[in-house]
């Protein structure tokens, strides 16, 4: 087990690495500058900004550059504020992202597990049929257009919670449930699906003979192998909710890294578009990281046949 997460660590860092690699050079190939502005108004002052923020150097010159603030975790100033540095932005805007994001995650994971549990025992039934049109319903909107919905209908037709913003606990309800609905959906299929595969296994049909309670059954026996691919999923859908809190946080004027992330895009603003693209992608790739450990745990075929494999 510890080759396997000595080698996983090591495909971390040249995945990122990779991934920093290709943000730079499709940065850099984009025709124009952060300063045409200027170039119009003032050569002068165009060449002493490029001079300023190292942009006049060769582009491999640039590029060693930018791996060094990697290594350092040190991005520098922001080209469009220059009084605030892209580590400062980072500090400030992914706790927020990050927030709305593990709210949407629980919300995600708690509802779609028990939807589709629900759905698998009660197979055929009218608890079955709703969870499952729920899924395909929440499966097919995409979650910015279930945003407006909400706002419509929630905020502005029926005036029960707030539109905009993220300082109270009402702030957060409408971007976590356009959010947390597509995940949810998903979780809910898959488990469904899960559960019926193990509840006709011979080791059920054992655990039933022993007389064991129904309950038993179900969350000691049954879920714990019905949320293999539950897990297998997570590290893939925590990425999607995760960079898809970008398009909320615009919806919903949350103070995100969303906002900074597209305004630096808009500004063409090379320190914060290369500084939030690695960061996130390092959380990413971490994050991944930690649920193929988890599977193991999970699993304890994995974990035997993973120290076979190393002996």
């Amino acid at each position: 087990m510890a080759i396997y997460i000595v080698k996983r660590f090591f495909m971390m860092i040249a995945t990122i690495l990779i991934i920093a690699t290709l943000t730079f050079f499709l940065m850099h190939s984009i025709p124009g500058s952060p300063f045409d502005e200027e170039r119009t108004s003032n050569p002068t002052i165009q060449a002493n900004l490029e001079k300023f923020y190292k942009l006049d150097q060769p582009t491999h010159v640039q590029y060693f550059e930018y791996l060094k603030s990697i290594a350092t975790f040190d991005f520098g100033p922001s080209i469009k504020k220059p009084n605030e540095t892209v580590n400062t932005l980072l500090a400030r805007g992914f706790p927020i992202s990050f927030e709305l994001g593990m709210i949407t995650i629980l919300v995600a994971v708690i509802s779609g597990i028990t939807l589709g549990t629900l759905a698998a025992l009660r197979h055929n039934g009218i608890i079955d049929y709703s969870a499952m049109a729920f899924a395909v319903i929440g499966i097919s909107v995409p979650n910015f257009v279930l945003a407006t919905v909400l706002i419509q209908q929630f905020a502005v037709t029926w005036n029960l919670l707030p539109p905009a913003t993220w300082s109270s606990r009402m702030h957060m309800i409408l971007p976590t449930l356009a959010l947390a609905t597509g995940p949810t959906a998903i979780i809910a299929r898959l488990t469904r699906s899960s559960m019926l595969e193990v509840l006709t296994q011979d080791y059920m049909k054992m655990a039933r003979a022993k007389g064991l309670s129904p309950a038993r059954i179900v969350l000691r026996h049954a879920l714990r192998n019905a949320l293999m691919p539950v897990v297998t999923i997570m590290g893939t859908m925590l990425a999607g909710i995760l960079t898809g809190t970008f398009v909320i946080e615009k919806i919903f004027a949350i103070p995100g890294m969303g906002k900074y992330f597209v305004e630096s895009i808009n500004n063409r603003d090379y320190p914060v578009i290369m500084g939030s693209t690695v960061f996130y992608s390092a959380f990413l790739v971490f994050m991944l990281f930690l649920v193929d450990i988890v599977y193991g745990f999970i699993d304890p075929r994995i974990k035997l046949h993973r120290k076979e494999g190393d002996a």
